[in-house]
């Protein structure tokens, strides 16, 4: 199935095809207060339909995810960075996801604050 997503003012737009599973509710100081809901997919699963200089981008810690946010609108529908194995992913914020009942969905827990 593709979805599309973007930010709240449209100036970050993209697709991204898979199966919505494995959500994850992360706990950690920037996933907690942005509210991410994040299904990680191969970054080939996701196309962005807005020019890539519209990103602007924030990372911390281990800085292993560049979490891409809009800087006119303040939404941070996506990220990017690679898994354990090296392997490009695109977190994508399902919240940011068009016409899609999220809170049905089955959600995995991180207690990343302990990571």
């Amino acid at each position: 199935m593709i979805h599309q997503g973007g930010c709240h003012g449209g100036a970050i737009a993209f697709s991204v095809e898979g199966d919505l599973e494995n959500l994850v509710e992360c706990n950690c100081s920037l996933c907690s207060e942005r509210g991410y809901l994040l299904w990680f997919v191969p970054r080939a699963q996701l196309r962005l339909s807005t020019p890539e200089e519209n990103l602007a981008t924030y990372t911390f810690n281990t800085g292993r995810i560049q979490h891409h946010f809009c800087p006119k609108c303040g939404c941070a529908p996506l990220g990017s960075g690679t898994d354990r194995t090296g392997a490009a992913m695109a977190a994508v914020t399902v919240r940011c996801l068009e016409n899609l009942d999220w809170s049905a969905l089955p959600v995995r827990h991180v207690d990343g604050r302990s990571l």
